[in-house]
């Protein structure tokens, strides 16, 4: 027996400290849709009691303690599995994330014109107005290696900026995949992959599902008349020993999962030698940027906008 659809929609969430950008995320939501919304938040291990306070504060938020720091799409699909099962829509964002009005309205209208969409995304802006590129391709072996090895070197070699795909017209489409910081998902196509790979602890998690949704049949759609604002996350400066190898690790293992087998191995090792060289040198730039930040304050001020 089947249950009766619930018209509702599932907004989750997954924090780790997120104190602020947590109380904007539920502020701005209403005005996103005019249905029924209901909020899961699954905590990774905050220690600022903002996770503890919203779900005193608002009804509709539930809160879940994952029992430990399990990654993006480790809490995503903890935070999931609480959803009503009678919820089909399921919106999976970043704490950091402002809703413009509509925003979701619109991701659910473009879910109606395409029916096999699994995923839908905004368009995402960045605080200051600028279009962050989140409906890219999906990397194979050369532009993937190409964008890993030069991109924070090169900002515009041509492997970079044919992932990410910042020249393609703003309008609605299918795409490679979209930005995990904030997706409509179908929870049938979610479910229908086993959801996020949690051996993805941080980063390539949402390349890795939008590349999983195609090769079951699904769509991933960009929906750039949807807009919402995303406040990237300081922590990659703020602890670039433990992102930037983090990052580079997620990389390795996207394209190492697509290229098995004896034949590939020599690209395997090559692979993993050059990502090694590029993560050290990119730590170690990160921690002399922040050396210098912490011996010129005056400067590190004006930077956070102080």
């Amino acid at each position: 027996m089947t249950s009766e659809r619930n018209d509702a929609i599932a907004v989750v969430t997954v924090t780790y400290s997120s104190g602020d950008y947590l109380k904007n995320f539920l502020r701005t939501l209403p005005a996103a849709t005019s249905r029924e919304v209901r909020v899961v938040i699954a905590d990774n291990g905050s220690d600022d009691g903002a996770p503890e306070q919203a779900a005193a504060e608002h009804d509709h938020v539930t809160l879940v303690h994952t029992g430990g720091n399990l990654g993006y799409g480790g809490g995503m699909n903890r935070g999931i599995a609480e959803v009503d099962p009678s919820i089909e829509f399921l919106v999976i964002a970043n704490p950091d994330i402002e809703w413009s009005p509509g925003c979701l309205d619109e991701l659910l209208a473009a879910a109606e014109r395409w029916p096999r969409a699994g995923a839908l995304g905004p368009l995402i802006a960045e605080p200051d107005g600028t279009v962050y590129p989140s409906a890219r391709r999906v990397p194979d072996l050369t532009h993937g290696t190409g964008h890993a090895v030069l991109g924070s070197i090169w900002k515009n070699n041509p492997w970079t900026v044919a992932y990410r795909n910042e020249d393609a017209a703003l309008t609605e489409r299918p795409v490679g995949w979209l930005s995990g910081s904030c997706l409509l998902v179908r929870r049938t196509a979610f479910e229908s992959i086993d959801g996020f790979d949690t051996r993805y602890f941080m980063f390539m998690e949402d390349v890795d599902l939008g590349d999983r949704l195609a090769k079951a049949g699904w769509l991933n759609v960009f929906v750039p008349t949807a807009k919402a604002v995303h406040a990237k996350s300081h922590s990659v400066s703020r602890h670039p020993e433990k992102m930037i190898p983090a990052h580079h690790d997620s990389a390795y293992r996207f394209l190492a999962d697509r290229h098995t087998g004896p034949a590939w191995a020599p690209v395997r090792w090559a692979l993993k030698a050059g990502l090694a060289v590029r993560s050290a040198i990119s730590v170690a730039a990160a921690q002399r940027e922040l050396r210098a930040a912490q011996q010129n304050p005056v400067n590190e001020e004006v930077s956070r906008g102080s």
